[in-house]
Parts: C-alpha cells; structure tokens; sequence
C-alpha cells in the first residue's frame, strides 16, 4: 500500500450576489489507503474573529440584560453574557462551511459521511481553529477502456415442455397442500421444529416452520446439504438428526466455523395434487382459464431469461473492466455495504419475476459469503459508476416509477405501498445504483461485439434447495443503528445527500 499526502490552500472567491464568502482555509489530506482520506482543516484566527464579530452584531440588537433595555446593553457585557452560545453556533457555522469547502472542492469523490463527533470539537478562544476527521472515497482509477468490447449474449427459445413444467412449478407456490400419513418425499411440504445444539447444550430453537422438502437446506448462516436423504421416509411425529457447520461470517462469533447438532421434528407431511386443480382454483388465482395461465407462465420465465442474459454480460464486462481493479477496500465499507449489495440482487430479482424462495436461497448464499461477494460488487461499482459520471447517467423519475411499478406487479402490491417500503427502509439508494448500473452495461453492451450464443442453462431447473431467513445462530449483540441515511429525490433523480 502506497501512502500519498496533499495539501492545499483554498483562496476566497469572487462569489455571485447573495452567496456567502468562502472561507480562507487550509487543509492537509492524507491518504492512508485507496478508500479512505485523512483530512486536517484549520481555520485561521481572521476568519474566527469575523465570524464572532457578525454574530455579536446580529445579536446586540435583541440582547435582553438585566438593567438595560433591549438592544441596548453595552457590547462587552453582551460578549461576556452570552460567548458560550455564540461561540458554539460560530464553531458549527465555521465547521460546516469549511467542511462543505474541503468535501465539495475536488480533492476527492466522497461515498461516506464525514466520521468525527461535532460535539468533541471545540472553538478556541485565541488562536486558529484546526479540526480533523476520515471520510471513505471513492478509490482513484484511470477509466478502463469499455468500447469494442467482444461479448456473447446466451440466447434461449422456449419449447411448450419448459413452460408447461414452469407452469407446474408456479401451481406449487400457490395450490393447497393435503396433509397424509405417509412418509416424508422430495417434494412434500413439511410442517417440522428445529432444535439446535453444541456439545449437548441446546442454544437456539425453531418452531412449527413450514418447509419444502428438497435435498438442500438452507440458512442466512448455513447450509445443510444431505436434509432430504436424512428426512426422506420420516413420518409424523418422528424427529431426524443432521449436522451443519456455521458460515465463517455469521454474526455470531461464537459459533462461526464450528459444526452444530439439527434435530428435526415433523409435525405433519403434506403433499400438493396439481392433477386435481380445478376451474375455481384457477379463477382463485386470477385466471379464467389454462391458457391465460400458460401466457403469465411464458411472460414470467421470459423476464427470468431476460435478468440471467443480463446477468451473464454483465458478469463478462464487469470481469474484463475490473481485472486490473486491485485497489485495497476499508473492512468496515465492505461490511457496511454488504446489506446495499443484498438489498441491490433482492430488487433486481423482484423487477425480473422471481419468486420468494428463489430470492430468499439467493439472499442466504450472499449472506454466507458477504465478504468476498461485497468486495467484487464494489469493485465493479466504483467503475461503472465513474463511466455513468463521464456519461452523464442519472436515473429520472420515469426510471424509477418503471422499476417500483415491476417490484409492486411480482410482490402483488400496490406502487404506492412499495415506494413507501423502500424509502422507509432506505433502499432508494440501492434502487438508484442498480438502475445506473444496468444502464451502463446497455451503452457498454452497444459499444461492444455481440454474438448471440444459444444456451439451455439460462432456464433454471427444478430446485434442488429451500431457504429459510432464520439463522441457526443468531447474534447475541444489539446492532448498531445506522449513522446515515441515503434517500432519493424522485423528481431529480439523486440521492438527498448530495
């Protein structure tokens, strides 16, 4: 790692009527790694004194002593009576504004808040006014070069028999299961509890949880691989015994790494008869007919294909763009954004058609593997989004409506109600990088030379897996709020902070 300082002398500038003066300042910035800045501002005595010298003017005339009238007070008294408030809303007035001057002047692309306590900082009585504070920026890179680029685009035509057995497979997310006496199968859904334990020593339980019985098992924390061969043949009331080895990222540090006891209990097998589904079944569903069922099937799987093409040259260009991309990242951004980059591959599979288990198997294997996923997902980030800068990409209003209108149709709510959701929970900031991101992988993908390759794999095969969002260990710690909050002006189309 190469250590770099800079430093520079911000000048007063002629200013347009009505703005504020700049300040006279001086900042030193150090760079102690490619994400993170050092910054040391002072703030010389000059413009302490004339900040203190206008605040007493504009208070002298409402000052109320004892003694005196109003705004009459001598000017000492009224320094010495009330310097404590005044020099604090001097001092964040001074903070403020040189923080704005050093932040916004060039030096460097920020991605974080500035982290220092303002209520640590004081305001000198003589001498200058010197404070300092990191901040987390973008890494500084030379544009890789993304035209002419040589792609292959996967391309899938669908036969009758892959939409018939997605058909299947979307009558079974939604028909009613029967419960029967016998043994547990592939494919059953089962109602069971789970008891988890190390060296005997139960630590975590769940209860009465509904499950698809398929081969894999999987957890935000974990993954136990031979679940269905060890309940298959199980009946009610019956409890199986498994193993699973917690993900070395798991909150819970206790237990990262370490192989835990799964005693299942099933509580009642149940299995779907999809050769008895009936007109009102089907009218349940909104549909009036197999036909009218069979177009929704197609226009789903059709938007499915479209999101793993899209995945797939996107995994192309980002792979040439980023290969000469070896800049160091601070461990807290990559834990930090690591929520952004699942909340980024939840939404863009909503938009695309997915349904919940399909989301919730992909959100637990980037769970599992946050960190080198997060990493990479940076990575390529940080350069799609200088490209989007020089290509003066910003979403619009309209973008962000079509995105919230495909999320509202998969999750079967209203645009209104997701909107609501997603700025509540702060993920319009994700929605933005991920409308920016596909946008310039579509100029990259027009700049390029594409060949059209066919490709079966682009349709997914029957599930082999079924995901949980409950953890096995969950963790034991209070999380800390966030400190920050993105949220998005839908109007202009950027993020509030800004």
């Amino acid at each position: 790692m190469v250590e770099s300082a800079a430093s520079s002398e911000s000048v007063a500038l002629a200013t347009s009527e009505g703005a504020s003066e700049a300040l006279k300042i001086s900042h030193k910035i150090d760079s102690p790694s490619s994400c993170v800045r050092h910054v040391v501002v002072t703030v010389p005595r000059e413009e302490i004194t004339k900040a203190l010298h206008k605040a007493f003017d504009d208070l002298r005339p409402r000052a109320d002593l004892p003694g005196f009238r109003i705004g009459k007070a001598p000017r000492k008294l009224v320094e010495k009576k009330f310097y404590p408030q005044v020099a604090d809303q001097v001092k964040n007035s001074l903070l403020m504004q040189s923080l704005q001057q050093v932040t916004e002047g060039g030096h460097f692309s920020a991605i974080s808040e500035p982290d220092f306590k303002i209520d640590a900082i004081e305001l000198p009585e003589d001498g200058d006014f010197t404070y300092e504070f990191t901040i987390e920026v973008r890494p500084e890179f030379d544009t890789p070069n993304w035209k002419g680029l040589s792609l292959k685009r996967p391309v899938h035509t669908f036969t009758d028999a892959e939409i018939d057995r997605h058909l299947h497979r979307t009558l079974e997310r939604f028909a009613p299961a029967t419960a029967v006496d016998d043994a547990a199968k592939i494919g059953d859904q089962l109602f069971v509890s789970f008891t988890f334990s190390k060296d005997g020593k139960k630590f975590n339980e769940l209860e009465e949880v509904r499950i698809d019985l398929r081969e894999t098992l999987s957890f935000p924390d974990a993954e136990i691989s031979n679940f269905g061969s060890a309940v298959v043949g199980a009946k009610e009331g019956e409890k199986r015994s498994v193993k699973a080895i917690i993900s070395a990222e798991s909150a819970n540090e206790e237990y990262r790494g370490k192989e835990v006891d799964v005693e299942v209990k099933i509580i009642e097998v149940s299995r779907l008869d999809l050769n008895d589904l009936s007109v009102s079944f089907l009218e349940q569903l909104g549909f009036k007919d197999t036909p009218e069922l069979k177009t929704y099937v197609r226009i789903e799987l059709e938007r499915q294909l479209e999101y793993r093409q899209q995945q797939d040259l996107r995994n192309q260009i980002t792979a040439e763009l980023t290969k000469d991309a070896n800049f160091e990242l601070p461990s807290d951004l990559v834990r930090r954004q690591s929520i952004r980059e699942i909340q980024r591959q939840v939404l863009e599979m909503q938009r695309s058609g997915f349904g919940e288990d399909a989301i919730r198997e992909a959100s637990n294997v980037l769970r599992r593997n946050a960190q080198a996923i997060t990493i990479k997902a940076l990575r390529e980030h940080f350069i799609l989004e200088k490209i989007a800068e020089e290509l003066k990409i910003e979403p619009n209003a309209e973008q962000y409506e079509k995105e919230i209108e495909l999320i509202a149709e998969q999750s079967e709510s209203s645009p209104r109600r997701v909107r609501a959701r997603l700025e509540k929970t702060g993920q319009m900031d994700a929605l933005r990088n991920q409308i920016i991101e596909r946008e310039v992988i579509r100029v990259i993908t027009e700049a390029a030379s594409v060949t059209d390759n066919e490709d079966s794999k682009l349709i997914a095969e029957a599930p082999t897996s079924y995901a949980l969002s409950s953890t096995i260990a969950p963790e034991v710690t209070a999380i800390p709020e966030a400190k920050f909050e993105d949220s998005i002006d839908t109007k202009t189309g950027k993020p509030t902070n800004e």
